[in-house]
């Protein structure tokens, strides 16, 4: 079956990226560190692009290519797959990230033609898939634990591609006993340009969610910094760390040069963390991608819930484009 343009796009770019990752490796570090802020915005781009269903015409303000979606967990956890979409749909939130083990089933388990008829779903409905949220990490101090996280997360690549997905959401994790900070660190970014490589292949980006207790900024800096392959991205997580030391802008800036597709936010309402600031410095960078809802607290109405979200996220877009 033929790919979608967005896809063959990607895989082709991404491609052309990973045939030059090698020698890009010889870069001096200023060159180096520009070949991969370029590299990793146009990948961003593209694996965002299904946003076109969301913006007919993109116009050229700050902000516009910033769609509002929704993570599965767990406000769509128990959705299956034509009741989330539905629900999606009447919610106007027009973007999924669907997170292994729920009841969408979305899972590498599918065999090709349960692959396409997922592909098929979206492809009917306004709403995209954005991504795949599985829950593999590369923190293991057992070598056979993070091959198997690896081949794991391969697995999630593969099903993104068939199911016409974007990219995959992996974590970094934890610091283990026994085991130096560094040598995690060091660990976990190989890791991540293992997987990074491999989606490239198939036009999946791989997308770091900040999480764990190596959620604080400067640490997923130092990440990044080892895990320099152009196809992987960090996904924003709206941890409480990300006010600490120098606070929100700061620690935001520590990473926006390599942010992936994808952004995670709690209800925009919530009062314990500054999400109108946060969205002013998305839309000031002019972010080309994705703020996906997510919250553990289920409500009893969700779906009033979502749209009411979708709305304060267009004021908070608003005010920030008027600023």
């Amino acid at each position: 079956m033929r790919q979608p343009l967005i896809i063959q796009a990607s895989a082709c770019v991404m491609g052309k990226n990973v045939a030059k990752f090698q020698g890009e490796r010889n870069m001096p570090r200023v060159d180096r560190r520009r070949f991969l802020e370029e590299t990793l915005l146009a990948g961003a781009v593209l694996a965002a692009g299904p946003l076109a269903k969301v913006f007919a015409e993109p116009s050229g303000t700050r902000g516009s290519h910033m769609g509002f979606g929704l993570v599965t967990y767990n406000w769509g956890k128990d959705w299956d797959l034509p009741t989330l979409i539905g629900n999606c749909e009447t919610a106007h939130v027009l973007g999924v990230e669907l997170r292994t083990t729920h009841a969408h089933g979305v899972e590498p388990s599918l065999n090709i033609g349960q692959r396409l008829e997922v592909k098929a779903r979206f492809s009917d409905s306004p709403v995209t898939l954005v991504g795949l949220g599985s829950n593999e990490r590369f923190d293991h101090p057992e070598p056979q634990a993070l091959q198997a996280a690896i081949e794991a997360t391969k697995a999630f690549v593969k099903l993104g591609h068939d199911a016409g997905a974007s990219g995959v959401k992996v974590k970094p994790d934890s610091f283990q006993k026994d085991v130096p900070r560094e040598k995690t660190i060091d660990q976990i970014g190989k890791s991540l340009n293992l997987v990074g490589a491999f989606g490239a292949d198939y036009g999946q980006q791989i997308r770091l969610e900040v999480h764990g207790q190596c959620a604080p900024l400067p640490i997923i800096r130092e990440i990044m910094e080892v895990a320099d392959h152009p196809n992987v991205g960090v996904c924003w997580n709206c941890n409480p760390q990300d006010i600490e030391g120098e606070g929100l802008e700061h620690n935001f800036n520590l990473v926006k040069d390599r942010f992936g597709a994808t952004a995670h936010v709690r209800p925009l309402h919530s009062p314990d963390y500054p999400y109108r600031q946060l969205i002013g410095l998305y839309v000031n960078m002019d972010y080309h991608g994705w703020i996906m809802l997510e919250d553990g607290r289920v409500p009893e109405d969700r779906v009033a819930l979502l749209a009411q979200q979708a709305e304060l996220f267009k004021e908070m877009v608003a005010e920030a484009q008027a600023g």
